[in-house]
């Protein structure tokens, strides 16, 4: 079961940048991919710091939600993280799910929930009463926690520019955390009172130190998890395209007004509509 994608508007395709496209690098567009693989990483010292702070902090955790991206929830699910919350109750939470392939994202759901100690949930985080549906849930992974005695106390993680500050902001209804289109917003450790009983910790969004899975690495960059320092926007449009054409060539075809590519190759797709843009036109995609 493989990572949605399908539906969204992903930065490397929603934003096509013809600038960046040279005549000199025309050599470039006639090599497999094979021949151009580039490793993304990228783990910044501050995620060090987020390491340790959830580490110190998961000792007085009841439960663990894990913020996924709907439209790629398996490169979006931290192993780092399910390694330092071994054991702990936690809620997978796929967000933006309205750009994201409905079908695929009920498999992954019910592949969530079949976990023990597991429970999992779709939302828009923009969407009040969705969002509601956490605290329920995650009362319901601690029973025996609650009232002012034994509040529920939560931990709230995830991947980079996931949404979890949008998220924050529409539970509590007012901007308490910043929020923005690149990863790293958060950087310190918020505790956010929801209820007289219920405690919500949000943590800086982190990733692991080596990504393993290629492609998982082409996906986090495509959604905006990884700094833009760390890869090469046209591999990594290239990747997402080689992703998407086929289950979703209709969509392609209608987000970027194109005619039947079932022909052309990735290259020569991919350079062939930037080439058609102007950057105002690229602008408003």
């Amino acid at each position: 079961m493989g990572d949605v994608l399908g539906g969204s508007r992903l930065r490397s395709l929603q934003k096509p940048r013809p600038s960046t496209i040279h005549p000199t690098r025309e050599s470039q567009w006639g090599l497999s991919r094979k021949h151009r693989h580039m490793p993304i990483q990228w783990f910044p010292g501050h995620m060090n710091s987020t390491k340790k702070a959830i580490t110190e902090r998961l000792p007085d955790i009841d439960v663990v939600i894990e913020l996924l991206d709907a439209r790629l929830p398996g490169s979006s699910a931290n192993p780092l993280l399910a390694e330092l919350t071994l054991g702990k109750p936690t809620l997978k939470v796929l967000n933006k799910q309205d750009l994201a392939d409905p079908e695929r994202t009920a498999q992954w759901v019910a592949h969530y929930q079949a976990r023990p100690g597991t429970n999992a949930l779709a939302l828009d985080a923009s969407v009040a009463a969705a969002a509601r549906q956490l605290i329920a849930a995650c009362r319901d992974l601690a029973p025996l926690r609650g009232g002012m005695v034994k509040p529920v106390r939560v931990l709230i993680c995830g991947i980079p520019n996931v949404g979890k500050s949008t998220l924050i902001n529409t539970l509590i209804g007012q901007r308490a955390a910043k929020t923005g289109d690149e990863p790293g917003i958060t950087k310190i450790e918020q505790k956010i009172v929801l209820a007289s009983d219920f405690y919500l910790f949000d943590t800086p969004g982190m990733l692991w130190p080596r990504i393993i899975v290629e492609h998982s690495g082409y996906h986090l960059a495509a959604s905006g998890g990884i700094g833009r320092n760390a890869y090469d926007e046209e591999e990594v449009a290239l990747a997402l395209l080689a992703s998407v054409r086929h289950r979703y060539a209709d969509r392609l075809q209608s987000r970027y007004n194109l005619d039947d590519f079932s022909g052309v190759s990735d290259e020569a797709l991919l350079a062939s509509k930037a080439s058609s843009d102007t950057p105002e036109k690229s602008s408003r995609l």
